[in-house]
């Protein structure tokens, strides 16, 4: 048996899939349908572990961060053309699977700038 090979199938498959019952949603664990064992596949899990594993370090970075990323959900939009709606733009965040992680991001980097640096960090609220 190859414990290598083993261990390294099982940490990437984890990576990729959640089980228990803070991933699923409040409604649906309920035991009638059984969520607490079923395992959730989620494509972006290891994307969202990568940047919460971004260690803000570096001033340019943790600038550079804090004007790349909103401080707010952008604004929903409605497109018009001649006076008619053509179609919606929800909110940004809604659309983002990643938003809640790019927020995390951006509030370190903006810690990082007030604690570490000692910059006022203003401008950027």
């Amino acid at each position: 048996m190859k414990v290598f090979d083993n261990t390294t199938n099982k940490i990437f498959f984890s990576s990729w899939v959640s089980v228990g019952q803070a991933d699923a949603p409040a409604s649906s664990l309920t035991p009638q349908n059984n969520s607490f064992s079923k395992p959730r596949f989620d494509i972006f899990r290891p994307l969202k572990r990568w940047i919460e594993n971004i260690q803000v370090r570096d001033r340019k970075l943790a600038h550079r961060v804090s004007k790349l990323i909103p401080a707010q959900c952008p604004f929903e939009r409605d497109v018009k053309l001649f006076g008619k709606k053509l179609f919606h733009i929800p909110p940004m965040c809604k659309l983002n699977p990643l938003y809640e992680e790019f927020v995390g991001l951006r509030f370190r980097a903006l810690c990082y700038l007030a604690d570490e640096c000692g910059e006022d960090i203003s401008q950027y609220c």
